[in-house]
């Protein structure tokens, strides 16, 4: 095989793994796997942060900056918007600069977006967004990639790990922007940059992983790739599961606290749900891509996933049964467990690291998109009828449609 240029680190790892006895090889590669394991840790809790710790803020952005409702939409609107279109170009980057050198990119635009809405613009709230949505987007992507390529045996496990860790920095995001605004007096603008810290100390951790990911020689036309990507029925199921259970979520996300003030419940109980179903989210991407990834298929999984959020939908439904807390718990253990497995899928089905990255790109694209409408129609089914109730079954209608999407998915099949 031909050397590459790709740098002191790479050719020292080949050197000293040729040149060492078998055990001492063996330590080595566990050594490089654990610190590949640190890194994506580190890149895993800052692809949530940035877009969480908005929400809690709102209130005081609005009373700074004077932006409409329709304008402050567009603070989570744009980062989708960034998924839709960066999730199936992030081959094109891979290519060109290899995996650990794209993520070290994205950790470094992350920064640079989450800094720029430090600045006192409006434009640069806006730039610095969108930007911060290219980021995450590509640290979207390449995670299950990550997996594919160096944990495919233990897929379950690595993917349950960094899913659950992203799942714990969203939670920690949302608990802590007011404390950090309000508590600390750093504004809304302040408590918004602290996490540039902890991507800067991303970019430092996984820095001596680009030496140690050299790029992949590229086997297939990218073009002609995606086309016969867009043609598989299988890689359509994945797709639209993961748009599926991310329109949930994002629905549950901006409408639960509303609609539960809307029965007579107080905004402060309002929040505790909301934030009650991310913790149980934690517990279900801990558990579910575990167990799944020990399965030949995962149909089984994705049925009794459905029937749960179906039934805590009906708890939802009918107000009178009570027992919120418990519905809530439910349905946010699901979406936790709906997302983890979504990331699974995109190992599971795709057969080489190329394909995960396809694969990949294209769930992530549409599925963003297809989760970008949720909130809008939940919102407007009730603007159009005045009563929750409609809009709760529209919930239904959609978990109908995931079982059919994640039956088709859970098949031990490959794209």
């Amino acid at each position: 095989m031909p050397i590459h240029h790709v740098g002191f680190d790479t050719f020292a790892s080949h050197y000293w793994a040729f040149n060492m006895s078998e055990p001492q090889s063996r330590y080595y590669k566990k050594s490089t796997n654990y610190l590949l394991i640190a890194g994506i840790i580190f890149i895993a809790v800052n692809l949530r942060p940035a877009l969480a710790s908005v929400g809690p803020l709102i209130e005081e952005i609005r009373d700074s900056t004077g932006l409409s409702n329709t304008s402050l939409g567009l603070l989570t609107t744009l980062p989708l918007i960034a998924f839709g279109v960066i999730s199936s170009l992030t081959p094109l980057f891979t290519k060109r600069f290899g995996i650990g050198g794209t993520l070290l990119g994205a950790m470094i635009l992350l920064t640079i977006g989450i800094a720029l809405r430090y600045v006192s613009s409006t434009p640069a709230l806006y730039i610095g967004t969108f930007l911060l949505g290219i980021a995450i987007a590509l640290g979207n992507v390449l995670l299950p990639t990550l997996t594919k390529r160096n944990f495919s045996e233990n897929s379950g496990i690595i993917t349950s790990m960094y899913s659950s860790i992203m799942s714990l920095g969203a939670a920690m995001a949302a608990g802590i922007s007011v404390p950090l605004s309000d508590g600390l007096n750093l504004g809304w603008r302040g408590s918004l940059l602290v996490w540039s810290l902890l991507s800067l100390i991303a970019v430092f951790v996984w820095m001596p992983q680009v030496g140690r990911l050299p790029k992949s020689a590229a086997t297939r036309n990218f073009s002609a790739a995606m086309r016969k990507m867009i043609k598989s029925k299988l890689a359509w199921k994945v797709a639209l599961y993961m748009g599926l259970q991310s329109m949930v979520f994002y629905i549950i996300l901006a409408w639960l606290p509303v609609l539960l003030q809307s029965r007579g419940c107080d905004a402060a109980f309002a929040g505790w749900m909301l934030s009650l179903s991310q913790a149980t989210g934690i517990i279900g991407s801990i558990i579910i891509p575990y167990l799944a990834g020990k399965q030949k298929n995962q149909r089984g999984i994705v049925l009794i996933l459905i029937l749960l959020e179906m039934i805590s939908i009906a708890g939802l439904l009918f107000p009178q049964f009570g027992l919120v807390a418990l519905w809530i718990s439910i349905l946010g253990l699901v979406l936790g467990g709906t997302f983890g497995l979504a990331l699974l899928f995109l190992v599971l089905r795709s057969r080489d690291t190329e394909s995960a990255t396809e694969l990949s790109g294209m769930a992530q694209s549409i599925g963003y998109l297809v989760a970008a409408t949720g909130p809008l129609l939940f919102g407007g089914i009730f603007d159009l009828t005045g009563n929750w109730d409609y809009a709760l079954i529209f919930l239904f209608i959609v978990a109908a449609l995931k079982l059919y999407m994640g039956l088709g998915a859970g098949k031990a099949e490959k794209v």
